[in-house]
């Protein structure tokens, strides 16, 4: 009994570990859909942290989050256990708009968009409510994002997506700018 003991009290102290690990900071997720190509390709799997999202640290711009359906969506229909993942293009109180294929930011054309090509749609200029994000996919011409449902209310994320960890040969932080420069300086994230 005591050798049973020694043996099983371990894996299941582990196994709680891991599992509260993955409740509270960490949780792997795959990308169903192409909406992030050309950052994310269809079946990668990620690392999604989630501790700046509970502890409600900021989100800049460049962030890549995985959230909950927003209430436009659930209204739809959608499967309110479903998680989705796109790029935050505008936090709350910018000013945003896309006009003529261009992602306007606060009545400056964003230094870097993520934009995989020119947008084919054009969004009316809006300000971004308090508590409120506005997500978009890379691939913007094939994404089900907030411009067409809205910005995103900030208790709906998840988390950050970290690292990308399958396919081996593409692992690999995904590191992106905090202010819509491209990663390597000093105001990577991490």
């Amino acid at each position: 009994m005591v050798l049973l003991r020694r043996q099983i009290l371990p894996v299941l102290a582990w196994v709680a570990l891991a599992l509260v690990l993955r409740w509270a900071v960490v949780e792997p997720r795959w990308i169903p859909s192409g909406s992030m190509l050309p950052s994310l390709q269809l079946q990668d799997r990620v690392l999604v942290e989630k501790l700046r999202a509970r502890l409600h640290r900021p989100l800049p711009v460049g962030t890549v989050v995985v959230f909950r359906p927003p209430p436009a969506l659930l209204e739809a229909g959608y499967d309110p256990n479903a998680a989705l993942i796109k790029r935050v293009v505008a936090q709350a109180g910018d000013r945003i708009e896309v006009r003529q294929g261009v992602l306007w930011r606060n009545g400056s054309p964003a230094p870097i968009d993520w934009s995989a090509e020119p947008m084919d749609y054009s969004l009316a200029p809006l300000t971004v409510p308090p508590d409120h994000l506005m997500v978009l996919g890379d691939n913007r011409n094939a994404s089900l994002d907030s411009h067409l449902w809205g910005p995103l209310p900030r208790d709906a994320v998840i988390g950050t997506a970290v690292l990308r960890y399958w396919p081996a040969n593409r692992m690999g932080w995904l590191r992106l700018s905090a202010m819509g420069h491209p990663p390597g300086g000093p105001e990577e994230l991490g």
